[in-house]
């Protein structure tokens, strides 16, 4: 008899034989032979599986390589993990280890608990967070061959990264395998970078959108749909106007560039939001928040990147860059902003191996235990700050002025001026990223005292500074001088017709009537999640209005 993988951190936990009757209310039992498939890898799966009886081994084979058991789970135990409440394929195959009988409940039924029964879909869904975590460190997924120089090497792979999509890089310039496998590939190096998934399909150079779609993500996939409310932006202001909106009954669709979560999805822990007195990761905000608008029937569209705003028919259209459009009779604007690069000769040859924008557990995990380097001063460099030096030998926070307290809560300082492996280095900045396709040191400089020092590290985050993604906008709505949407008293009229004489825009509408502005792209928003949560529902409530006078 296999032995079961024991539960060290909530990842499997077992349902009572309470739960496993309300899910029974809505499954179908099943007599299983040793040997049969439940999840195949590369394929997506409708139904939930609780196993009854026998033991059940969860294998990786991405690779169409021979099987390599990863866990063993006996009765009382559900499969799965965050891929299957989103639709995605499987990285993993679930096969009868011995024979035994399994409940199958439709995947519907399990995303309807979220209403109905709280504390057992907060069972599934805090146990499927978990092992997305693990899976990304275990199973080999799909393979990026591409080289670190290449600027689309490094489109795949922060997509890849932001989504949390088990998934191997390997360089072209430093891997001895990348020139063979493209050989027995027959892809040529100036073809390069390629997706290669379960050693059968090749994506040469593919599309964020052609990635997504071969993994089962959401994408566009009508030419064009017209809906109540469309969203741009899937960060916490955004997916608050999609719960928001769908709950109240608006025929919502949700456009994301890239990933769901915005800025706030690159933390590894939030401890100042309301109502998580332990924290909460900006990852599971964000899955949780996606998880909620789908229940409502709000459509998340990922990979769609936005490129022009123009009226037709007395409606927005939101033209796609990659082809199609979304027509909305209202718009809400959250695409947020992102961090500023670093202005150091050839630092971009080490993002994604050693200079990364996110610090979350799995950059923590690229890491090792070796020394760190922080570069910024707000919030989000202080909780990274916090969360690698629990993991590393040493942080090295640097700062541009002499005040850390100036951009960053309180009881943030208080934890790094208080930590002993942790040292703040004031008035300083990166000149040079030292190093032969892996970080080994930078250079600093006191920008007061001109003095120069090296610093040994494996690793550079940075979090500096923010620039609006508003240049698709063009001058579609106003803009303040930094490129932040202007709303309320603050919006001005290009053209004289975009709000009728009687009224003046409301608190959160723009220049342009029926288009609204939330969270960090909204000039003189207050940068917090907390706020951009607030700002998105309340955008609903201007939308509610502006609908009712329409």
């Amino acid at each position: 008899m296999s032995i079961e993988t024991p539960d060290d951190v909530g990842a499997f936990p077992r349902l009572s034989q309470a739960q496993v009757a309300t899910l029974a209310a809505g499954g179908t039992r099943r007599a299983m032979t040793a040997g049969a498939i439940l999840i195949r890898a590369g394929a997506p799966s409708d139904e939930f599986f609780v196993i009854l009886s026998g033991t059940v081994s969860i294998l990786d084979d991405a690779d169409g390589a021979e099987h390599r058991v990863l866990r063993i789970h006996g009765p009382g135990r559900f499969l799965g993990e965050l891929g299957l409440l989103e639709g995605q394929v499987a990285f993993y195959t679930a096969r009868m280890a011995e024979d035994g009988e399994v409940l199958a409940v439709p995947i519907d039924r399990i995303r309807a608990l979220v209403e109905h029964d709280p504390m057992l879909s907060d069972l599934i869904l805090r146990a499927y967070l978990i092992r997305r975590c693990r899976l990304l460190d275990m199973v080999s997924g799909f393979r990026i061959i591409g080289s670190c120089y290449s600027p689309d090497t490094r489109r795949l792979r922060e997509f890849a990264v932001r989504n949390r999509l088990p998934h191997n890089w390997i360089d072209l310039e430093r891997d001895a395998r990348a020139e063979r496998l493209l050989r027995e590939l027959g892809v040529a190096p100036d073809e390069t970078p390629v997706v290669i998934w379960r050693g059968e399909r090749v994506l040469r150079n593919p599309t964020n959108a052609e990635l997504a779609r071969l993994l089962g993500l959401p994408v566009l996939r009508t030419p064009r749909e017209v809906c109540d409310l469309v969203v741009v932006g899937a960060g916490p202001a955004g997916l608050a106007a999609s719960v928001y909106g769908a709950s109240d009954g608006l025929d919502t669709s949700v456009l994301e560039a890239i990933a769901a979560g915005g800025q706030a999805g690159t933390s590894s822990c939030i401890e100042n939001y309301l109502g998580f007195p332990a924290g909460v990761s900006g990852t599971e905000l964000a899955e949780r928040a996606i998880i909620q608008a789908g229940k409502f029937g709000a459509r998340l569209l990922i990979s769609a990147e936005v490129a022009g705003l123009e009226a037709e028919d007395g409606h927005h259209l939101l033209r796609l860059a990659g082809g199609g459009a979304v027509l909305g009779r209202t718009v809400v604007l959250a695409t947020g902003a992102r961090y500023r690069r670093l202005a150091v000769p050839g630092i971009e040859r080490f993002e994604g191996t050693g200079v990364y924008y996110a610090a979350t557990h799995q950059e923590a995990s690229m890491c090792g235990v070796d020394p760190v380097a922080i570069v910024g001063g707000g919030n989000s460099a202080g909780q990274a700050t916090v969360f690698l030096a629990g993991r590393v030998e040493h942080v090295h926070l640097l700062i541009r002025g002499g005040d850390l307290g100036k951009s960053m809560s309180r009881y943030l300082v208080d934890r790094i001026e208080q930590h002993p492996r942790v040292t703040v280095h004031r008035d300083t900045e990166v000149r040079e990223v030292i190093g032969a396709g892996e970080v080994d040191a930078i250079v600093v400089e006191n920008n007061r005292t001109a003095q120069r020092a090296t610093l040994a590290v494996r690793a550079l985050f940075v979090f500096i500074g923010a620039t609006p993604c508003t240049a698709w906008l063009a001058d579609a709505v106003a803009l303040d001088s930094h490129g932040f949407v202007r709303t309320g008293s603050d919006a001005v009229y290009p053209v004289a017709d975009q709000h009728d004489s009687h009224r003046r825009p409301l608190p959160l509408e723009t220049s342009r009537a029926g288009i609204f502005a939330v969270g960090d792209v909204r000039s003189g928003s207050v940068k917090r999640v907390a706020s951009a949560v607030g700002e998105g529902a309340m955008a609903v409530r201007h939308i509610h209005e502006y609908l009712e006078r329409s």
